[in-house]
């Protein structure tokens, strides 16, 4: 199946619908492709595969551990995408709310199956992405299933995200020492800068063309963060938290602005 212009993508994509069909039956309701991969953002060397599964019920005990297997054996058949594909397991009552939910959700990331992962302020944020770009898989076109967000409601949880997902960054070493780590959070600050400066959204791509524009002292770190790709090891923790720090205050002054 042409579910997208790379080959390789699309047999796991394919591989892993079949599986997901397999085990959960007429427990989906749909399966959603998400990401940079939704909205022509995606780079083969350095994007993950985003997904997300909506489930008529949540799922049971077998399925947890069939769903378990089932990436392992994708991504061991597919190792160019190992530790490549993210994916989230939503029961359908969860998408009643835009509110990040209380309860868990299975979910896969970095090659890692956590039966239960908590949502942050990302829920919001992803719910509105998916809904604007999102590429139906399996099952009812996500746009039935959930009603719009206001792009008011995304910013607020883009500025939550920053305070409570970015900022205590600066203060965590370990974490900025990972190079993929350092690309992820400049391309998100842009995303975070531009959704809330301009009160819209746009990809990490045009978010970045957009920071570079306005802000050019750090053109040379968000080129580095955007030419970032597995293999490659970058030694910008300094500048990435100097980055952070001034997310922080453009956002501050943004708030202080709106609220004159």
């Amino acid at each position: 199946m042409g579910y997208t212009e790379y080959k390789d993508v699309n047999e796991v994509l394919h591989s892993l619908t079949e599986g997901m069909i397999r085990v959960l039956g007429d427990n989906i309701v749909g399966v959603y492709l998400t990401g940079s991969l939704s909205y022509g953002d995606f780079n083969p060397d350095s994007s993950d595969i985003d997904l997300v599964a909506i489930l008529l019920h949540p799922a049971s005990s077998y399925m947890l551990k069939a769903l378990k297997e089932l990436h392992q054996e994708v991504e061991a058949k597919h190792m160019n995408w190992f530790k490549r594909i993210e994916c989230s397991y939503v029961p359908l009552d969860m998408m009643k709310s835009i509110d990040p939910p209380k309860a868990p959700r299975p979910y896969v990331g970095e090659g890692i199956f956590y039966p239960e992962a908590p949502y942050g302020n990302e829920w919001i944020i992803n719910q509105y992405l998916l809904y604007q770009h999102g590429i139906t898989l399996v099952g009812s076109d996500f746009k039935t299933l959930v009603k719009p967000i206001d792009i008011l409601d995304v910013r607020k949880a883009c500025i939550r995200d920053l305070y409570e997902e970015w900022q205590p960054k600066i203060n965590d070493p370990i974490y900025l020492q990972n190079s993929h780590y350092q690309s992820y959070i400049v391309l998100n600050l842009c995303r975070i800068l531009y959704t809330v400066i301009r009160k819209a959204t746009a990809s990490k791509k045009v978010s970045a063309a957009w920071v570079m524009s306005e802000f050019p002292n750090w053109n040379n770190l968000i080129l580095a963060a955007e030419n970032w790709h597995y293999g490659v090891e970058l030694y910008l923790q300094d500048e990435v938290i100097e980055f952070i720090k001034f997310a922080v205050n453009k956002v501050n002054e943004a708030q202080l602005s709106a609220s004159q």
